[in-house]
């Protein structure tokens, strides 16, 4: 075999090599992205679990304010549907503006601020909150990373001829939209 015959496989070898490497890492990114997103999915059900269980607790104390306890269990039966879609970050935004609106009544009540057991229900949702966040950074940053990939060269040409699609972030309401109520206990 001639050189020519010799660098022809190398070359082929090479590509082959890249090709094999490239979706790899494409597949890898695009697990680690989707294994985030069920990691923003859990913290969300957690976060769900803990609506009822305020809501309840506060039916007592806030009789007159049906309205709010009202919006916020309905708002947690729309963000609790199916939560892969376009509009998920829409409902999860509606149902924490609703319990920001219900935490700021609160205030007015301080009998039920002093209430042991709304105390430590209110750890747990600002606990679970904390989780959300993380979990969404997390899910952003393997967004990044796996979007990088299919946009970068050559892996671009790799992930468009095995129809890799970029994915959306999980974006929340903005700032001035979505401030939350200073809350005391």
């Amino acid at each position: 075999m001639d050189t020519t015959g010799w660098i022809g496989i190398v070359v082929a070898g090479a590509l082959l090599l890249w090709a094999v490497l490239a979706f790899n890492g494409l597949v890898r990114a695009r697990n680690q992205a989707r294994a985030a997103f069920a990691d923003v999915d859990v913290q969300l059900t957690k976060r769900h679990d803990l609506v009822p269980v305020l809501v309840e607790s506060v039916r007592g104390y806030m009789a007159h304010e049906r309205g709010a306890l009202e919006d916020v269990v309905r708002l947690r039966g729309e963000a609790g549907s199916p939560r892969a879609d376009a509009d998920s970050a829409a409902r999860e935004n509606a149902l924490a503006g609703a319990m920001g609106r219900l935490l700021a009544l609160v205030e007015t009540y301080p009998d039920l601020k002093a209430d042991g057991q709304f105390a430590q229900l209110m750890r747990e949702l600002v606990a679970a909150e904390d989780a959300l966040q993380y979990a969404r950074r997390y899910y952003n940053g393997s967004v990044r990373d796996l979007n990088n990939r299919i946009q970068r060269f050559p892996d671009l040409l790799l992930a468009q001829l095995l129809s890799f699609p970029e994915q959306p972030f999980y974006e929340v309401a903005r700032i001035e939209q979505r401030a939350a109520p200073q809350v005391t206990l």
